[in-house]
């Protein structure tokens, strides 16, 4: 009776395995390939486009294409973390955007949106392929990883050196054996640079606890009295309606003034 149960049971599973066979052939895959449980999958953040800098607007009066990409908004958008998102970066964006902490979390990846076309406009006139060799003595220094003379390049004009400091997507050794504005080269490729950057903002704001306009801002343009400065101010004249912002900032808001005193030495941020 028992080995009648066993024959009974083994025929039982052999059907029930010949069935999920044929269901997997049918659909085209084997049974090892068959699914048993789908993954969660993760929501995706809203994201909302981003106002035009005065930049941008001159260049679509004029016609010209070396301008901001919305696509570049999502880019930015995505990438934010918790932190940048959260009332620890209120007081650094409050001269641009008061109501920060008040915003729903579109409103505020739309805001850091704008903030990088403002800095893009002030850093490399929104040109992807822009390349500045600096001969200021602060920055007139070899770049530790392409061993030549450093030169701040793309969008947000950044260095290879950037790729050991923040863990950016640069390629030197592909990249020395293209020509000098090549959009090939990986780091004058927009959504290389501007996740960079962002990289470099969380370093910043988040991880050494520095004001977003500071002396020591790894931006020149974010730093008070430095040429460059007044620039970005200007490009960011147009920052989204819902952060609640009356006028334009003065050329060091209170703000601004009280962050940089409370400076006491010099940042560990890479200056540039």
């Amino acid at each position: 009776m028992t080995k009648k149960r066993i024959a009974i049971c083994s025929t039982v599973v052999l059907l029930g395995s010949l069935t999920v066979a044929l269901l997997a052939n049918r659909r085209g895959n084997t049974p090892s390939q068959t699914p048993v449980v789908q993954a969660a999958v993760k929501p995706q953040p809203e994201l909302k486009p981003a106002p035009s800098t005065p930049i941008a607007e001159k260049k679509a009066e004029h016609g010209d294409d070396e301008t901001w990409r919305p696509q570049w908004d999502a880019v930015i958008e995505k990438s934010l973390t918790p932190e940048l998102l959260s009332s620890q970066v209120a007081w650094d964006v409050g001269p641009f955007c008061p109501r920060f902490n008040h915003l729903r979390e579109a409103d505020k990846r739309a805001f850091w949106a704008y903030f990088f076309q403002a800095l893009s406009g002030a850093e490399a006139g929104l040109k992807a392929t822009a390349n500045v060799r600096h001969t200021e003595p602060e920055v007139a220094v070899k770049d530790g990883v392409s061993h030549r003379m450093v030169r701040s390049e793309g969008l947000l004009q950044l260095t290879y050196e950037d790729a050991n400091r923040y863990g950016c997507e640069f390629d030197w050794d592909n990249d020395k054996t293209l020509p000098e504005h090549d959009p090939e080269k990986s780091i004058l490729n927009p959504e290389n640079n501007l996740l960079c950057g962002v990289k470099i903002l969380q370093s910043q704001l988040v991880d050494h606890k520095k004001p977003l306009l500071s002396r020591t801002s790894y931006w020149s343009t974010l730093r008070p009295g430095w040429p460059g400065y007044l620039v970005f101010l200007k490009q960011m004249a147009n920052t989204p309606a819902v952060c609640g912002r009356v006028h334009a900032p003065a050329k060091q808001s209170p703000a601004t003034r009280t962050a940089v005193a409370m400076e006491a030495k010099p940042s560990a941020v890479a200056s540039h």
